[in-house]
């Protein structure tokens, strides 16, 4: 076989209706397609067995990960050329169509089959999550998707996330730099919470212990911390004790559904509630309402999705699931609004900082581009794959307004329906130091 190339290219092109924007290079050594255009390499025709028996974004995603399908060019230009085509093509009442329910699906699949021969589906690789049994959001299935994302080894997160250890959208001001944006959103969460000296704060989903240690150093609170990770708590214990805060921050391993020491004067959960899922949502409201004391704050920082018209058929991104987020899902702004609201909460404010969060997972990728090979060696080649695929897809889909992340604050009334908050609440907009 010396034409693969060429004969991959007819059949793809026949299937989506137009030209492909990419040059292919085979496995045979054999390319196609634009010159100068960026190059989709296909090294092995295992590529196209996963594509057959997982057709669509999890087949391709198992060959990315297995170093099967790579990309020459700048990553960002090519993905975004492939998911015009692939993952995003319109039918007539602008709904998105997988090309699996296109007809035209297997004609391309027999040609698929005649190129990539008549074997056995490969084995996903190591990194992909197992089958899950049980329901959804128990507590022992959410500890173990955690461990799943989280507990990949303190060092790899350093090396991506930077000294910050802030795995969350940043706050960019023009010029800025990564460890400046983090450090300016603690302060921009601190200051929507109000806090003030003595204040008892809860901190959902703690991480490494940036929020915590950022609260208690720098506004003088006392903070409680849960996270379901055992490494992250470590490692944020280790922090807390080196800045000399261990009377006023305490780390635990545990489950905000098994707090019970409130009431608290507020509570950050930031980047946590993406994990909570549709049918706990209403619970993780009411419990977060229960530990906080009347006129308290809620500042949720979550990931948002854009509605679909048909809601009921919404699936969550089946890479994301297999690979990076196991059980994640990801909800409209108003959906997480009106469910705050009926837990009893005031909405205060709702700030909307999708911008930021492509700007983050720019720096992030180059972080890990920066430093492949110690990537490489901490986790799996695979693993380093699934990041830097992961982190520049999601990029685009905040840049292209995909999904948003936003900043809710909301508040417990106090007596008589007061919110306890002052007629110009927004003194938040001025700088730490401005």
């Amino acid at each position: 076989m010396a034409d693969a190339a060429l004969r991959l290219t007819a059949l793809v092109e026949e299937l989506l209706g137009e030209r492909l924007p990419v040059r292919i290079r085979a496995w045979d050594g054999s390319e196609s397609g634009p010159p100068g255009a960026p190059v989709l390499v296909v090294r092995r025709r295992r590529a196209l067995r996963r594509l057959l028996w997982k057709p669509g974004e999890l087949g391709l995603a198992r060959a990315w990960v297995a170093g099967e399908i790579d990309i020459e060019g700048d990553l960002y230009e090519t993905l975004d050329l492939l998911a015009a085509l692939i993952w995003e093509r319109p039918d007539g009442a602008g709904e998105r169509v997988h090309p699996a329910r296109d007809p035209r699906v297997r004609a391309f699949a027999k040609g698929l089959l005649r190129l990539a021969g008549p074997w056995l589906p490969p084995p996903p690789p190591p990194e992909e999550v197992r089958r899950r049994v049980g329901a959804l959001h128990t507590r022992r299935r959410d500890k173990e998707a955690i461990s799943h994302h989280y507990d990949v080894g303190n060092d790899f997160y350093e090396l991506v996330l930077g000294p910050s250890m802030v795995y969350s959208c940043a706050y960019w001001e023009d010029g800025g730099d990564l460890e400046g944006a983090q450090r300016d959103k603690l302060d921009l969460v601190c200051r929507k919470l109000a806090l003030k000296e003595g204040d008892r704060l809860l901190d959902v989903g703690c991480g490494w212990g940036s929020m915590a240690i950022h609260a208690a150093r720098e506004y003088g609170a006392r903070v409680t911390g849960v996270t379901l990770s055992a490494e992250q708590a470590a490692y944020a214990r280790k922090r807390v004790a080196e800045e000399g805060l261990a009377d006023r921050v305490e780390i635990r391993v545990q489950d905000y559904r098994d707090v019970r020491d409130g009431p608290y004067d507020a509570v950050s959960s930031i980047g946590m509630a993406e994990h909570v899922g549709a049918v706990r949502f209403r619970e993780y409201a009411d419990d977060l309402y229960a530990l906080l004391k009347p006129g308290g704050r809620l500042l949720n920082h979550q990931i948002a999705r854009r509605p679909e018209r048909n809601e009921s058929a919404y699936h969550v991104d089946d890479f994301i699931d297999a690979y990076v987020f196991p059980d994640g899902e990801l909800a409209p702004v108003g959906r997480t609004v009106t469910a705050l609201e009926e837990a009893g909460f005031e909405a205060r404010d709702v700030e909307s900082i999708r911008e930021h969060y492509a700007l983050t997972l720019r720096r992030w990728v180059a972080n890990l581009e920066k430093q492949w090979d110690r990537a490489v060696r901490m986790t799996s080649y695979g693993r380093a794959r699934v990041w830097r695929l992961y982190m520049a897809a999601s990029a685009l889909s905040f840049e292209h307004n995909k999904i948003g992340v936003n900043q809710i604050l909301v508040v417990r009334p106090a007596e008589g329906g007061s919110s306890r908050m002052p007629l110009r609440a927004r003194d938040w907009t001025a700088s730490a130091t401005g």
